[in-house]
């Protein structure tokens, strides 16, 4: 272990100890507050590009395995915590986080005061940040990290994308064709759909609005994803090709393209909602979920003509817009994560009313 600096763009450094990854590395620095789903968190496309705090204080105690990832490799571009557990107990685990983390060449700090930090953030905004076990010159990090780009603006999706399609079959009898959209999709909401009788037809985001019509499918899915969604232009116009087509289930960043394929715009959230605590309420049904967060930019419901767009789910904590449903074409979109890993499964009906959606448009 080596000394570790976390040098913020506002100039404010955390110190604490690496583990066995030594160098820089450097990204928009946010906070989880999920007290379990490490790795989860770790694997989930959605965070390339940052460095991830996590706020409960010991993380590792229940190790790693094989089955419990969302991706193929940890996207995370630094791990920060109070303190790593180097003895772990699960009868599914087969190495420790610290194993892991070293595995993958990424950068892990504990030692920090993880409470002040994540204070800072909230306080001062998410920003730009270095982790550096070479360097602790506040002038020399602070050039480096003017040299990194800022999120805002920032193409995350072509990062983590895959580059061929591919197919995810139905668990058991098929009986939906569905073409995902994948901009850095969470492995779970293939099983999910999986279990529902979906069999996804996985493409690229750079697949074409004709290419996805010609593979005859019974609705379309956008997925989640990293980065500026106004970025990904090359989406948003697919997207507006293909509403009013065929059913369209959208999830966070999947949300995010509908809103501004329907004519609206994003704005970043000051800290972002990462977390598997965060209070949303189904105004259709008057339902409150426990949900599942990871995104850093958020919908203007008032940029949208709402004759045609209403917001069907509100954020209970800043009331921000969680979804959307067009009030004509077959479409709605939440902004949260109802497939969970990690978090609660209070959501997990939304992927029903995908179903009955695919099922009303067939009839």
């Amino acid at each position: 272990m080596k000394k570790a600096v976390l040098f913020l763009e506002d100039g404010t450094s955390f110190y604490g100890t690496s583990l066995n990854t030594y160098g820089e590395s450097a990204g928009e620095v946010v906070f989880n507050t999920a007290l379990s789903g490490y790795q989860e968190v770790l694997t989930d496309p959605s965070y390339a590009g940052q460095i991830v705090v996590m706020t409960y204080p010991l993380i590792g105690n229940y190790g790693v395995n094989e089955e419990d990832v969302e991706s193929d490799k940890i996207h995370v571009k630094g791990f920060v915590v109070k303190e790593f557990c180097r003895t772990y107990s699960n009868f599914r685990a087969n190495k420790s986080i610290i194993e892991y983390l070293d595995a993958g060449k990424i950068m892990g700090m504990e030692g920090v005061d993880t409470r002040a930090l994540t204070r800072h953030l909230r306080l001062s905004g998410a920003m730009k940040g270095l982790i550096s076990t070479e360097d602790f010159d506040p002038k020399s990090l602070k050039a480096k990290l003017a040299k990194v780009p800022s999120m805002d603006g920032a193409d995350w999706v072509k990062e983590v994308a895959p580059r061929k399609a591919y197919v995810w079959k139905a668990a058991g009898e098929r009986k939906y064709k569905v073409v995902v959209m994948d901009c850095g999709i969470k492995r779970n909401i293939l099983r999910e759909m999986a279990l529902l009788g979906i069999e996804s037809h996985v493409v690229p985001p750079s697949t074409s609005s004709a290419d996805i019509l010609s593979m005859k499918p019974d609705g379309i899915f956008l997925s989640s994803g990293p980065g500026d969604p106004a970025a990904v232009t090359y989406v948003i116009e697919t997207v507006r090709a293909l509403i009013g087509k065929l059913p369209i289930f959208g999830i966070c960043l999947g949300n995010q393209m509908i809103g501004l394929a329907l004519g609206g715009k994003t704005y970043k959230l000051k800290f972002g909602h990462h977390g598997a605590n965060h209070p949303v309420k189904d105004l259709e049904n008057n339902r409150i979920s426990i949900t599942s967060q990871n995104h850093g930019f958020c919908v203007d419901l008032n940029s949208l003509d709402q004759d045609e767009v209403e917001a069907i789910h509100i954020n209970l904590n800043d009331r921000s817009v969680e979804g959307l449903r067009h009030r004509k074409y077959p479409l709605f979109s939440v902004q949260y994560h109802p497939e969970a890993s990690p978090g609660p499964n209070d959501a997990k009906y939304l992927f029903g009313k995908f179903i009955e959606m695919i099922e009303k448009h067939r009839r």
